[in-house]
């Protein structure tokens, strides 16, 4: 297994996990810890408000979700906020699924995001909990959301990088597979579409039964590894274009000079933008 292939997050980027405290010093960012019984395993929720949310008693708000809670919910969080306020994104309930720290992150988002268990040729032990993860967001972790806070339900977009965008990628499978409607939008950055023999690949055939309106953003950095990273975005990006998948508002980016770490906020950010535009 290569380096650029299996990038720890955690000891690229020091960067501090979110607060244990029920409520952070922002009056809008709160903080819960969910026992799963599909994983078997407590996560760390963090959940941002709109800026404007409890001036607007009545109104009901799109929901982010973010797997890699630890790392991407400081980074992205703040980032919400100010487009809110100066009207380059809408508001957003924005939440970071997470871990009790960013270390721990680092080790189980192998077990949480990929499906089905690692190959040989993979290099690395994954059981293959994605499906238990997946079960986790959509029957466990979303009804609380939408009980606790107003959401509208029809408007969700899930969002992950590397495995965790193999994760989102998965998901759409998944919710393709099983015609639910848990995620409109689906935001998948750098995914390791090399897992398992590149079991991906076989999402836009599936998908061509879909009668839902949805929509795909998938990015790639050009500095990334050439083989196992920008090749397979490209293929799986030409296998969209030559399907004609009804309902699939599908956008593809590769980012000149940018590398695997630098992918992530530009994809969510550029993503949210572009598939919102044309909702």
């Amino acid at each position: 297994m290569t380096f650029q292939r299996v990038i720890p997050i955690w000891t690229i980027i020091l960067l501090t996990a979110c607060s244990g405290t029920e409520k952070n010093k922002d009056r809008d960012n709160l903080h819960f810890t969910q026992y799963s019984e599909s994983v078997k395993d407590t996560f760390h929720i963090d959940i941002q408000l709109p800026k404007e949310y409890k001036d607007n008693p009545d109104k009901k708000y799109p929901t982010l979700v973010f797997v890699d809670g630890n790392f991407y919910f400081p980074v992205m969080a703040p980032i919400f906020h100010q487009y809110e306020e100066t009207g380059l994104l809408e508001p957003f309930i924005v939440v970071g699924v997470g871990y009790k720290s960013l270390k721990t992150m680092d080790s189980l988002r192998v077990r949480d995001y990929l499906f089905p268990k690692a190959l040989p040729s993979d290099e690395l032990k994954a059981d293959g909990g994605g499906q238990n993860f997946y079960n986790y967001i959509t029957k466990e972790l979303l009804p609380k959301i939408d009980s606790d806070f107003r959401t509208d339900q029809t408007d969700r977009t899930l969002l992950g990088h590397s495995f965790g965008g193999y994760f989102v990628l998965f998901s759409l499978l998944q919710q393709s597979a099983k015609q639910t409607n848990d995620f409109k939008h689906f935001i998948s950055a750098s995914p390791t579409l090399w897992y398992n023999g590149f079991y991906l690949n076989k999402l836009p055939e599936l998908l061509l039964t879909n009668e839902k309106k949805l929509g795909l953003y998938l990015s790639v950095g050009a500095l990334e590894d050439s083989t196992w990273s920008v090749a397979p975005v490209k293929k799986l990006t030409q296998e969209f274009q030559n399907n004609e998948i009804r309902g699939l508002d599908f956008k593809s980016r590769i980012f000149s000079h940018l590398d695997h770490m630098d992918v992530s906020i530009l994809t969510f950010t550029k993503g949210l933008q572009e598939l919102r535009a044309a909702k």
